[in-house]
């Protein structure tokens, strides 16, 4: 992981001093600017970090096959540290930059912050991993992912679908918009599926280091399976002081627990069974997932995550969408952020993360949801 944040950092680095730099008259002659945005420094740099990697990984790819209607692509990445008030500097920033379009941000909150700042300029936006419904409250803005509601639902239905309790106890972050959303949605869909929520315990931004109370209280329940909506450094604190306590439920996790198997110092044995829903799987046997795979670990020493693959989807979904308008690098943000709303509903795309996947006007994706398992240190899907 190290050696992992090293590598992003350079490169986020290195786009920042360009950014402060005259742009080559190369790119001004004929490139779309793809602004990205996430945190790859903190306690989330993990999302981030794949993020941007992901993202250039499909830029590069295009570029070498020609292009987006004959122009290339220039992707700026610049870090947030999971923080709303530097993530919405890192929009500003890319603004001056010559942003035309907008990667990101990737993280909930930072990206509600910066969607109110694109929203005002009419600047394109399509978030890779924001959740939050309220991330593309806009009609500027798309996302590649679900969102909270769609995975508390999602995950609900999965639950219920196939047998896997009867008994449920849930954990969830009151004080994060993500966490909550989740939990919101999941408990109302409970109410239609053959289980019970037998204990529902929260935690806050404050109190996210010891998980004793919320878990005996799980355990006392008897609860045979606890559902996690929060992220993966929670959650390999939660594993291991369930293993300390000899509480050994089913768990069940959401996309910000992917990445759980790269935590520092983590024994991944603990979150062997761990179920999650994720629209990625690095084991998938398909072409196009095993070429990502590749390239992927051969630039970066690390398994791609969820975050690596909605990114690089993300950068294929704009080409196809661009494609579609026939945009071209002379038009402005705010021409090409209206020529793009269009063209999202008019595009079914193929990629890593699903396939037939459209838009309404609303920037939901509809695609199917997918579920996996951690087995042998991997994801299965199920």
């Amino acid at each position: 992981m190290k050696k992992f944040n090293k590598v992003i950092g350079a490169v986020v680095a290195a786009a920042m001093v360009a950014s402060a730099v005259a742009v080559p008259a190369a790119a001004e002659e004929g490139t779309f600017k793809i602004g990205g945005i996430g945190p790859v420094t903190g306690a989330a740099a993990a999302y981030g970090s794949a993020v941007m990697n992901g993202a250039q990984i499909a830029v590069d790819e295009i570029n070498e096959a020609g292009g987006v209607n004959g122009a290339q692509l220039e992707f700026n990445p610049q870090d947030d540290e999971h923080d709303a008030e530097k993530s919405v500097n890192a929009y500003n920033t890319l603004k001056d930059w010559g942003m035309q379009m907008l990667l990101g941000s990737v993280t909930s909150a930072p990206c509600i912050a910066v969607e109110a700042e694109a929203v005002n300029d009419n600047m394109f936006l399509l978030t890779p991993s924001g959740t939050a419904v309220e991330c593309i409250s806009g009609d500027n803005a798309f996302r590649v992912c679900f969102s909270d509601p769609a995975q508390g639902t999602e995950s609900a239905k999965f639950i219920g679908e196939n047998g896997l309790a009867t008994k449920v106890a849930v954990i969830y972050d009151s004080s994060d918009v993500y966490s909550s959303g989740i939990y919101d949605a999941f408990q109302t869909e409970a109410a239609n599926q053959p289980f019970e929520i037998v204990a529902s315990e929260s935690f806050t931004a404050d109190s996210k280091t010891d998980f004793s109370v919320q878990l005996q209280k799980a355990k006392d329940s008897g609860a045979e399976l606890v559902y996690l909506p929060f992220y993966y450094n929670e959650a390999a604190l939660v594993f291991q002081q369930a293993a300390d306590m000899d509480f050994a439920p089913l768990w069940f996790g959401v996309d910000g627990m992917d990445g759980i198997l790269s935590v520092e110092g983590f024994d991944t044995s603990l979150a062997e069974g761990v179920m999650l829903l994720t629209p990625f799987s690095a084991s998938a046997e398909d072409e196009k997932t095993q070429s990502f795979v590749t390239k992927y670990q051969d630039l970066y020493g690390e398994v791609p995550n969820q975050f690596a693959a909605d990114a690089y989807d993300g950068i294929y979904i704009l080409k196809a969408a661009l494609e579609q308008a026939g945009a071209t690098t002379d038009m402005d943000a705010s021409a090409i952020c209206d020529a793009l709303k269009a063209a999202m509903q008019e595009i079914t795309y193929d990629g890593i993360t699903g396939t037939q996947i459209t838009w309404g006007a609303d920037g939901e994706p509809i695609k199917a949801p997918i579920a996996v398992k951690i087995v042998n240190g991997a994801y299965e899907f199920m």
